[in-house]
């Protein structure tokens, strides 16, 4: 599978605890993080989730 590399750019203070959470699932835990993962429908659906605290890093 392909992988994609997700990168916070915002910070998770005022966001819901279901969007927190998914960021520590993501593993993103600090700004400016960056992670590798496989570009699986889960992954993606939790980044489509949060995508406004993260980009896409190619």
């Amino acid at each position: 599978m392909a992988k994609i590399k997700i990168q916070q750019i915002k910070s998770v203070i005022k966001c819901p605890k279901d969007q927190k959470k998914t960021m520590v699932a993501l593993g993103l835990k600090k700004m400016n993080a960056v992670v590798e993962h496989e570009a699986t429908p889960q992954i993606l659906g939790m980044v489509k989730k949060v995508n406004h605290l993260v980009k896409i890093v190619d």
